[in-house]
């Protein structure tokens, strides 16, 4: 029996640190490309956000540009998410956002 992949409707369960010692066959969507990124991988993480178009994808799109130090580019992502442009930490973003996404 395969393992269940998880996507941002289905992380019932899962913890942040379960989400940082997980492999990547475990995860899907937007908690792939955040996986991806806890991992030092921008680029891959970018990948993923881009093949998807949910808002959840737009929101780790925003939070990776504004990681990247583009601005501009972030709040145009924030906008197709419907959130709120952030300025805080980074890493208390991506916490948040995984948190919120495991939730669902």
């Amino acid at each position: 029996m395969g393992r269940r992949r998880r996507t941002a409707r289905r992380g019932e369960g899962v913890t942040i640190g379960e989400l940082e010692a997980a492999d990547a066959s475990a995860f899907e969507g937007a908690l792939l490309a955040l996986w991806w990124d806890a991992r030092g991988d921008w680029e891959r993480a970018h990948q993923v956000a881009q093949e998807i178009e949910t808002g959840d994808s737009a929101w780790v799109h925003a939070y990776l540009h504004r990681k990247e130090g583009e601005a501009g580019n972030a709040a145009y992502w924030y906008r197709r998410a419907g959130r709120p442009v952030e300025a805080g930490d980074l890493h208390a973003e991506w916490e948040r956002v995984v948190q919120e996404l495991l939730q669902r």
